[in-house]
Formats: structure tokens, C-alpha cells, sequence
């Protein structure tokens, strides 16, 4: 059997293994998936009437769910990757994966499997998030297909590279509740982007920050593809981001798992 070969089915076993997990074990994911929806209901029925004014859409709250949902759609990934440290550090730290370096298996499948099975799960999330965004109004008509296509290829593109980054704060960390601490800025970083007001709303001094950290490019892109707005520089943005963390978090991860298997 080629190395290939034998990458390709254990990584597809390892990616069977999460997802049984995941399916006997859904409470973690369930009350990471909840944060966005709750805060989704939050802001259109109680905040949506103002919020929707502040950005220029009269007393009606349907400019606001446009808004939002984007940007919810993109901390849902976020939420759900910071299942994927806990879990990752849960097999680094309960012995399994010791076990799995006794076996004739290629090294890397343990990694890929958790990275493929949150990235499905990422998806799945992003879906349940989308269909309650649409029973309480969002509409995305103008878009074209080929939009609705590049959409679901750049939130597949930005739930990969937060795994990735999710998987290295895993394998660094020494339990499981560190490693939920250590994810948390992946739901954080949400809180200060465009997910809520505008960029142009916030303190002078703290714009950049807001509109270059790695969350917002990607919700002006979403936000573009889905409603007709301008797009402009934030697509080649959010493109070099997901490149840039997904480089960044499968190295760290690869030195980090190959490091402790010495």
C-alpha cells in the first residue's frame, strides 16, 4: 500500500472516529452553536428596531438582519472550532494518541481526521445558523449563483484556517479547559468586527484594528457576495488571511504533534 494510500483511509477512519464522537457527544457543540443564535435573536428582536436606524435603515429591523448575518455566520465557525481544541487536547492528553503511535498508521491522519470533521461540522453549524436567519426574515434574492458558490467556498476556506488554528491551541494546551480558554479569542475577535455596526461607527483610534484583523475582511466579502454590497479590497483580504492562517496553524500543528511524539 502507497503512503498515499494508506493516509487517505486512516485520515477517513480518524474522520469516522470524530464525527461518532461528535454525534454520542453533541453538548459541546450544541452550546457553541447556540452563542451565535442567541445572539442573533438577541439583536434583531430586542436591539434590531435602533440598531437597524443607526445604519440607515429606518424603524425596520429587516436592514439589521441583513446585516448581521453575515457576520453571525462567520463567529458560528469561530464557536465551533473552539470545540475542536477541546477536543484535540482531550486525545492529546487521555492517552489515546499514544496508543494510535503503537499502530501501523500514518502519523498525520489524527490530525487531518479532526481538521475534515470540523470543517463538516463548521458547515453543518453555519446551515442550522442560516435556516434560523431565515425564518425571521433574511433574504439574499439578488444574489447569483455563482456568488452563493463563492460564498460556501469562502466560509469553507475560513472554517478550515481557523481549525487549523483551533488544532494548534489544542496541542499546546495541558487540559481541556485550558484549551477552550486559549480558543476563546476565536469567538472575541467577532465581537470587535463589522458583525454588528459598521467599521465607520466605531472610535477613530480603534477602526484599523476592527477592520484588519481577520474576521472583518471576511464579513465584507460574505456580507458582498450575499447582499450587492460593495466588496472592494476586502475579498484579496480575506483571501490572504485564510492562506495565511491556514500556513500558519498546520505548521505550528505538525511541529507541535511531531515535537511530543519524541
Amino acid at each position: 500500500m502507497s503512503n498515499l494510500t494508506l493516509a487517505v483511509r486512516n485520515s477517513s477512519t480518524m474522520l469516522r472516529r470524530n464525527l461518532l464522537h461528535a454525534r454520542r457527544y453533541p453538548s459541546l457543540t450544541l452550546n457553541l452553536l447556540l452563542t451565535p443564535i442567541m445572539l442573533l435573536l438577541l439583536f434583531v428582536y430586542i436591539f434590531g428596531d435602533t440598531m437597524s436606524a443607526g445604519i440607515g435603515g429606518g424603524a425596520d429591523r429587516s436592514a439589521y438582519v441583513a446585516f448581521i448575518v453575515p457576520g453571525l455566520v462567520l463567529m458560528t465557525i469561530g464557536s465551533t472550532t473552539v470545540g475542536t481544541a477541546v477536543s484535540i487536547c482531550n486525545d492529546m492528553t487521555e492517552g489515546i494518541v499514544a496508543r494510535f503511535r503503537t499502530m501501523p498508521i500514518h502519523r498525520g491522519s489524527v490530525i487531518t481526521g479532526h481538521v475534515i470533521g470540523s470543517v463538516l461540522q463548521s458547515v453543518i453549524s453555519v446551515v442550522l445558523v442560516g435556516a434560523v436567519a431565515a425564518a425571521i426574515g433574511f433574504r439574499s434574492t439578488d444574489a447569483t449563483a455563482l456568488e452563493w458558490l463563492a460564498a460556501f467556498a469562502l466560509v469553507t476556506l475560513f472554517a478550515t484556517a481557523l481549525t487549523w488554528i483551533a488544532v494548534g491551541m489544542g496541542l499546546v494546551s495541558p487540559n481541556a479547559e485550558a484549551a477552550g480558554n486559549n480558543a476563546m479569542p476565536l469567538i472575541f475577535l467577532p465581537l470587535i468586527s463589522s458583525t454588528f455596526v459598521p467599521i465607520d461607527a466605531m472610535p477613530g483610534w480603534f477602526q484599523p484594528i476592527a477592520e484588519y484583523q481577520p474576521f472583518t475582511p471576511a464579513i465584507e466579502t460574505l456580507r458582498g457576495l450575499l447582499l450587492g454590497t460593495e466588496i472592494g479590497h476586502n475579498g484579496w483580504l480575506a483571501l490572504a488571511w485564510c492562506l495565511a492562517l491556514s500556513t500558519l496553524g498546520y505548521f505550528w500543528s505538525k511541529s507541535v504533534f511531531n515535537r511530543d511524539a519524541k
